[in-house]
């Protein structure tokens, strides 16, 4: 007999279980009896809220029925019509001027917004912290969601009185409390609070290799996040796109938490977008070899995609163009440009069409004698969407490059590991710091052990190494954290 609960009825619960089981799935309420009326209310909710026919589609055409193409994948370097690129020699200076202009136009004018990926955990740092709190060793302790906010802050104060970069932060089951908990304790890192929104990205039921759900607990389903690619519905069902669309934002920049070397709302990025007319924009950064373990945006039948560097074969991952470059030479960097009007009208005309990949991974689950399995090896299958699955979309692509030292450090590995990890974000934050000084005409002492100077310059002082004219001439210690150009430590 099903225990009471003011939750649901017994005619409300019978239609469920029904839908359930004419979706081959009826087994997720073998233990419903079992469950005290709290938790019972629970389930019913969460069960309520899975669409489970659409979620049985998802596993059929990704799983059981995945759309094979008749013929091999026809790769392409991107065309040059297609992209420009920052780099030294290449682009003119007046160039970059021109799109630095256009996007600080746009900032002045309270058009353009930023949306922060953060639903990762720091799970691999040693953290159960939302990523974004991670401190990764400055002098000034910061963590990635302060260092982002203090650039916010700063383009705000360049573009002058009234301007307003609104921040829109997507978090996950995970992390959406914490987050929002940190931003509150630390007074929203200096921004208004009305200027910021959180947001949930989807998720999925985890299904085991037949395509049944599994239960994670007797009255829990199994669930992960639904992949990066979840931003754009999470967008629509949030009301975020008409939270934008009602403060008159029109062009929008996307970045992942874990890259501290982030320009927040990049004025040149979406000067560069805008100007060419674009609906959609990557930044990309070259390859450091041909066999750099990154995907690589191109051509794929014609059409925009990103293609891992799994399913590039070595004769064309070493093609190079004329000038000596490598024709597939364009590494993403999830670092995007929307147009607001391409996520309200486009993006949901596509949004069925965009597929889903296959994570299989280990899933604790309950067996069907209710107890606790924790598998030694993968035993079901998670469903997501990439945020790049996009592409192939859209029309009006703009791809600019940029250079990795300035604009790319992730932050992927444990301590001590020696690639994307804490102490290599640190070291090209800080390496970025110096550059900056030095650009401006100053010295930073070298310590005697010939060791990195623990010398980092707040963004609150200078976005992209500009406003240091001040330094010039000066030779500046080593250790310290610069936030008064009045007040630095000269030797």
């Amino acid at each position: 007999m099903v225990k009471g609960t003011s939750s649901f009825t017994s005619e409300s619960l019978a239609a469920l279980k029904k839908r359930f089981a004419d979706a081959s799935q009826e087994h997720v309420f073998k233990f419903f009896n079992d469950l005290d009326d709290e938790s019972a209310a629970a389930f019913f909710e969460q069960l309520s809220a899975i669409d489970i026919e659409r979620c049985n589609d998802f596993f059929d055409r990704t799983v059981r029925n995945p759309q094979t193409c008749e013929e091999a994948a026809v790769l392409e370097p991107l065309p040059s019509e297609s992209f420009s690129s920052t780099l030294p020699g290449t682009s003119s200076s007046e160039d970059v001027d021109k799109w630095h202009a256009e996007g600080m136009r746009l900032i002045r004018e309270n058009k353009v917004a930023v949306i922060l990926l953060a639903g990762g955990q720091g799970t691999r740092l040693g953290s159960s912290a939302p990523k974004g709190c991670y401190d990764i060793g400055l002098p000034s302790g910061k963590s990635l969601f302060s260092i982002q906010a203090d650039r916010i802050r700063r383009l705000q104060n360049i573009a002058g009185e009234g301007a307003t970069i609104p921040w829109l932060v997507m978090t996950s089951g995970p992390t959406s409390a914490a987050t929002q908990k940190t931003f509150a304790d630390n007074a929203y890192f200096g921004l208004n609070a009305e200027d910021v929104f959180f947001f949930n990205q989807g998720v999925l039921p985890c299904f085991d290799t037949e395509g049944k759900i599994l239960l994670e607990s007797t009255g829990r389903v199994a669930v992960a996040p639904d992949g990066n690619g979840g931003i754009y519905e999470a967008l629509r069902l949030s009301g975020a796109l008409d939270w934008l669309q009602a403060r008159g934002i029109e062009h929008i920049h996307s970045y992942c938490v874990d890259n501290c070397l982030v320009r927040v709302a990049d004025p040149v990025f979406v000067g560069y977008a805008v100007l060419r007319g674009a609906e959609c924009g990557a930044l990309v950064v070259p390859k450091k070899s041909w066999d750099e373990s990154v995907g690589v945006i191109c051509k794929r039948n014609g059409k925009y995609a990103v293609v891992e560097y799994s399913e590039i074969s070595t004769e064309t991952a070493q093609m190079t163009r004329s000038n000596g470059d490598l024709a597939y030479n364009a590494g993403n960097i999830c670092n995007h440009y929307y147009s607001l009007e391409f996520l309200q009208k486009r993006v949901p005309e596509i949004e069925a069409r965009l597929e889903h990949h296959i994570a299989r991974k280990k899933i604790v689950h309950v067996s069907d004698s209710g107890e606790v399995v924790r598998p030694a090896k993968p035993n079901g299958i998670k469903l997501e969407r990439f945020v790049f699955d996009v592409f192939p979309y859209v029309d009006k692509m703009a791809i600019l490059e940029v250079d990795r030292a300035e604009q790319f450090s992730p932050l992927k590995n444990a301590p001590g590991t020696g690639v994307d990890c804490p102490e290599t974000s640190r070291s090209d934050l800080i390496s970025q710091c110096i550059r900056f000084a030095e650009a401006a005409g100053a010295t930073v002492q070298k310590p005697a052990d010939g060791s990195q100077p623990s010398f980092e310059i707040s963004s609150l002082v200078s976005y992209a190494g500009e406003g240091l004219e001040s330094l010039s001439g000066k030779t500046l210690a080593a250790d310290q954290y610069i936030t008064d150009l009045d007040a630095v430590i000269v030797v």
